[in-house]
């Protein structure tokens, strides 16, 4: 897999099609990162860590709608392996004039593109959420 990140998202977004409650992914550091910013956006209700039948550890996400329609409208992966996209602190993306969330990887961490702002530093974009 060259992008598991991407895989992640993907996942997401099909699983919000066909109406699932919950989606399964393998576990890694960045993934449960980005997880966390969405579950403090509110965009997601939350993961768990777990096992599958081969004993590989797995993120079990639990998706959020509401009145039958996703939460998450939108989820584009921005930074690729083969075209990273970096940003300044004042150059982060807003998306849909501040109604979605830029997810950004920064020296302190990932946070959302408001809280980079905040707290004036830059990194790599991950991800966009509407």
């Amino acid at each position: 897999m060259n992008d598991p990140l991407g895989d992640m998202l993907t996942r997401i977004r099909n699983a919000q099609m066909r109406g699932k409650s919950t989606v399964s992914t393998p576990a890694s550091k960045l993934r449960a990162w980005v997880l966390d910013v969405l579950v403090d956006e509110g965009y997601i209700r939350g993961y768990d860590k777990s096992f599958d039948k081969l004993g590989h550890p797995t993120l079990v996400i639990s998706l959020k709608y509401f009145d039958g329609t996703p939460v998450i409208r939108e989820l584009q992966r921005v930074s690729t392996p083969g075209r990273r996209v970096y940003k300044g602190s004042n150059e982060l993306p807003q998306v849909r004039q501040g109604l979605g969330v830029s997810i950004v990887s920064t020296p302190q961490g990932v946070m959302s593109d408001a809280s980079a702002r905040t707290a004036n530093i830059g990194g790599e974009v991950l991800c966009t959420v509407f």
